[in-house]
C-alpha cells in the first residue's frame, strides 16, 4: 500500500480503492504513527492498514490524493553520498580535493550524514530552498527508506537540496552545503516494502521547469546504485539512536551539468517508480 497524509488524515492506497485509517482510527495521525502500532502489534505495516480498511472508511478520491503533504514529519532525515558513479564523478569535479570522493566510493564504509531537522524538511508542493549566499545550487533526486526503529519499513522520495558551490570549496563546508533552511523534501507517500518489490530495480527520474520550458530531463535506475539499501541501512543503525519516522536518502544518480544551477521559481519534479512523483518550487532562504 501506499500510505498519504492529507488534512491530517492517513489515506491508505491500493489498486482496490482509498481508505481513511484516520476516521476509523483516530490515534493513527501520521506514518509514524501507523509504524508504532504495527511494531507493538509485531505485524507489517499493510497488515495493520488492511485491518481497517473497511468499507465504513472507504473514500472516493483521486489517486494520487490531491493537497497530500508530507507523508510523515521526519524525527531526523540523514543521506548517504557517493553511492552511484556519477555523483562520485560530479564531487570529484567540483572539488579540491577529488581523491577523497574516489577513495569513499570504493571504501567498504559508505558516506553517510545528518541532512535535516523536521523544521528543515518540506512535503509536495511546499518550497525547496537554495542558499542566497551560493551561486551553484542543484536538487538531488533520490530513493529515502523510512524506518520505524531500525528497521525499514518503506520507500520515499527525497529532494537532497545542495550548494555545490560551498561543498567545492570545502569538503568540510559538507553540513553548510546541505544543512539549512528548506534544504530538503519528501514525499509524496510513502510505499510499503511490500508495494516496492525490489528497490534496485526503480526507474527514477527528474524534470526541472523554467519559465513554462524544460531545462533539464534525465533519468537513472536505482539498480545503478553502488551500496544496497540494506547496507547503508546497516551503517546508519550501527552504534546510533534511530528515531521512529525517520529518514535516510540513498544518494543521487542524477547531476545537472556543471553549468547548471537553480533560480528562484524553478520547479522540481522528481519521479520514482512504484512511489510517485514529488513536486517543488525554488526559493531563495
Amino acid at each position: 500500500m501506499r500510505y498519504y497524509r492529507v488534512d491530517d488524515r492517513v489515506l491508505a492506497s491500493s489498486p482496490d480503492g482509498t481508505w481513511d485509517l484516520t476516521a476509523g482510527s483516530p490515534h493513527i495521525e501520521d506514518f509514524a504513527s501507523l509504524g508504532k502500532a504495527a511494531a507493538i502489534a509485531d505485524l507489517t505495516i499493510d497488515e495493520v492498514a488492511r485491518r481497517r480498511c473497511t468499507d465504513d472508511n472507504r473514500i472516493e478520491t483521486e489517486n494520487p490524493p490531491v493537497g497530500a503533504a508530507a507523508p510523515l514529519v521526519p524525527a531526523e532525515v540523514w543521506a548517504a553520498g557517493v553511492t552511484y558513479r556519477v555523483s562520485e564523478s560530479a564531487r570529484e569535479a567540483e572539488s579540491t580535493m577529488p581523491d577523497m570522493y574516489r577513495d569513499v566510493y570504493d571504501a567498504d564504509r559508505p558516506e553517510i550524514f545528518f541532512k535535516a531537522t523536521p523544521s528543515r524538511t518540506v512535503g509536495p508542493g511546499e518550497p525547496v530552498g537554495i542558499r542566497a549566499d551560493s551561486a551553484w545550487d542543484v536538487p538531488e533526486p533520490e530513493l529515502g527508506l523510512v524506518f520505524i526503529g531500525e528497521k525499514i519499513v518503506g520507500y520515499t522520495i527525497g529532494n537532497d537540496m545542495s550548494s555545490r558551490e560551498i561543498e567545492g570549496a570545502n569538503p568540510l563546508y559538507l553540513p553548510q552545503a546541505k544543512i539549512y533552511d528548506r534544504c530538503c523534501a519528501i514525499g509524496p507517500c510513502v510505499a510499503s516494502t511490500e508495494t516496492v518489490e525490489d528497490p534496485l530495480d526503480l526507474e527514477l527520474s527528474m524534470e526541472i521547469e523554467r519559465d513554462g520550458a524544460v531545462v533539464f530531463d534525465d533519468s537513472t535506475s536505482t539498480g545503478e546504485l553502488v551500496r544496497d539499501p540494506t547496507e547503508l541501512a546497516e551503517y546508519y543503525t550501527r552504534h546510533n539512536v534511530v528515531q521512529t519516522g525517520s529518514v535516510l536518502l540513498t544518494g543521487t544518480g542524477l547531476v545537472p551539468p556543471d553549468d547548471f544551477t537553480l533560480e528562484a521559481g524553478d520547479e522540481v519534479s522528481i519521479t520514482v517508480e512504484e512511489i510517485g512523483t514529488l513536486r517543488n518550487v525554488v526559493s531563495v532562504v
